[in-house]
């Protein structure tokens, strides 16, 4: 019993540091890569408020420059006079500012806009084509930069659910996948405010299907 109080302390402060080195090792270790993530492949497809669905080509096959590219579909819907297309890309990053240059023609600067409920998100106009792109988190919520990316994901390494679920090996730790959706349409004579109301009503309604249905890990 003495010999036991006499070691309780060193051993609990072992045990606290080496759980605290673990958690520091693996919120460092970089974003999962494709070999640890299951395969996807998006529904054929997807229901969407007021649209009607056409007939859409298929996006350009990816690269071995986009490695973190792990599926992608492309969607158009119809709707009186409107014709919107949506993108959608799983990948493994999140950073939407360095995808619309990695995987589109877009060269403006888009503005960010926050929606209750859902999140943030950046919205355009370029080569006569109104945009609205964003990354549907996995953990639920909606980011366009970088530092919102890295900020959601912070909080939801840290959730002490999160946390119980991988000590019992249930998903891992860090998980930086990105559902990525890019909605576009034409501006033909409408002005970008009216086109932004249309991309922003969809947007909403194509969010609250997809985020309950984001890929298990």
């Amino acid at each position: 019993m003495i010999v036991w109080k006499q070691f309780r302390v060193p051993l609990l402060a072992l045990t606290f540091t080496s759980v605290v080195l673990a958690l520091g090792n693996i919120l460092l270790l970089p974003a999962n890569d494709k070999s640890t993530v299951t395969p996807f492949v998006f529904p054929e497809q997807v229901p969407l408020s007021q649209w009607r669905l056409s007939i859409s080509p298929p996006l350009p096959k990816p690269t071995k420059e986009h490695s973190e590219l792990l599926a992608q579909k492309h969607y158009r819907y119809i709707k009186n006079d409107w014709f919107l297309d949506i993108e959608m890309r799983y990948l493994t990053t999140g950073n939407v500012v360095k995808l619309l240059q990695n995987y589109t023609s877009v060269t403006s600067s888009a503005e960010v806009r926050q929606q209750k409920g859902v999140g943030y998100y950046g919205i355009g106009v370029d080569q006569q084509r109104a945009y609205l792109s964003a990354c549907i988190n996995f953990q639920g919520g909606t980011t366009f930069t970088q530092e919102q990316f890295d900020q959601n994901q912070y909080f939801s390494d840290l959730h002490p659910q999160r946390l119980l679920s991988w000590l019992k090996g249930q998903e891992g730790l860090k998980d930086r996948r990105c559902l990525w959706a890019h909605l576009s349409v034409p501006l033909k004579n409408s002005s970008p405010e009216a086109a932004y109301q249309v991309l922003e009503k969809a947007w909403f309604s194509w969010y609250q299907w997809w985020q309950p249905r984001f890929p298990k890990s």
